[in-house]
């Protein structure tokens, strides 16, 4: 099961109206590409993206009701057809080795492994900075699946607009976690990450290549959700 992120509205998520960069590749190649998701959707799902608009909007409204004694500002987001998107693929040894590489850097005592072990979640360092009372550094790095571009200093959990329960952070503080991380411990310029994201990382590479492969990547689509006010997803 591959991961991607998506940047775009929900709306156009939940419709379906966007591609994965594989699938962008399979059609101009003229490859049929068939993309098997975690949480499959049943065959009745709504993908009109006139019903879907409303339902996303109630579904943000319900959250500023419910989360209002702790906004700064109302939740809000560019959910209009003409809306751009945005994605990548991390795939899960990228994103894995980000988190494990924050950890790390909390609980420097906890030595990480060479490459990306397929139990990453269960490295003890993954374990010590998502612990229960544990006071993170990188609340929304290591913990949320979605992010809203805007601008608050909690994570939550709610139910998503298709009803999956996911936790949720913001993408403002999102970008700050990434860019201290980088500053902290790989300390890559802009033609570094650029480097970065260009030799890629394959499923053994080292873990601190497969780290910064992904920080370049989810710097660069976080920058896009917060420029563009635009939701953030983890997609599989």
């Amino acid at each position: 099961m591959g991961l991607d992120v998506y940047v775009g509205s929900l709306t156009r998520y939940f419709s379906g109206e966007w591609e994965t960069v594989v699938q962008r590749y399979g059609r101009e190649q003229g490859i049929p590409v068939q993309i098997v998701r975690t949480h499959a959707e049943p065959e009745d799902a709504i993908r009109d993206p006139e019903r879907i608009r409303p339902m996303v909007l109630q579904w943000r409204d319900q959250l500023n009701a419910g989360l209002a004694a702790n906004l700064r500002a109302p939740l809000d987001w560019d959910e209009s057809p003409e809306s751009s998107y945005f994605t990548d693929k991390p795939a899960w040894d990228g994103y894995g080795g980000m988190v494990l590489f924050a950890a790390h850097d909390e609980h420097p005592d906890i030595p990480l492994p060479a490459t990306v072990p397929d139990g990453w979640a269960e490295h003890p360092a993954y374990q010590a900075s998502t612990a229960e009372g544990h006071a993170t550094r990188y609340p929304a790095l290591l913990m949320p699946e979605a992010w809203l571009p805007c601008d608050f200093d909690f994570t939550f959990k709610a139910p998503l607009v298709e009803g999956n329960p996911i936790s949720i952070g913001s993408s403002v503080m999102l970008l700050e976690e990434l860019r201290e991380l980088n500053r902290r411990t790989l300390k890559g310029s802009i033609e570094a990450m650029i480097n970065w994201r260009r030799e890629g990382a394959e499923r053994t590479a080292p873990l601190e290549q497969a780290s910064r492969f992904a920080l370049a990547m989810f710097i660069d689509l976080a920058t896009a959700a917060v420029q563009n006010r635009l939701p953030m997803k983890l997609d599989y």
